[in-house]
């Protein structure tokens, strides 16, 4: 690719729509099982996933935001972020000339 800023924006809006996709499947998980949730494979490994997106928005709250609605800001940081990024590679295709981005 002879384009690196438009490869870097790629790979960090696929990591974005990875933690997205992952906190909606810890949300279906969390509704699904219910009070059980903690012993569930599938929603630790969505935790295990999503610990470091939930860890930036953590750091970037004020501590008045409580702990459970923590998945909810950070889905909906990570999802104005995806778009954020989608404008930028847009930005970016049209800045190289490229039209099939």
């Amino acid at each position: 690719m002879s384009h690196p800023d438009l490869f870097v924006v790629s790979i960090l809006r696929a990591l974005v729509e990875v933690a997205l996709l992952s906190l909606l499947g810890q949300g279906a998980v969390a509704l699904l099982a219910g009070t059980r949730r903690a012993s569930n494979p599938i929603y630790r490994l969505f935790e295990v996933i999503t610990r470091p997106v939930l860890g930036v928005c953590r750091w970037l709250t004020p501590k008045v935001v409580l702990d459970r609605h923590l998945p909810f800001v950070a889905f909906f940081l990570s999802f104005w972020l995806w778009i954020v990024l989608a404008y930028v590679k847009r930005l970016l295709c049209e800045l190289h000339g490229l039209s099939a981005c």
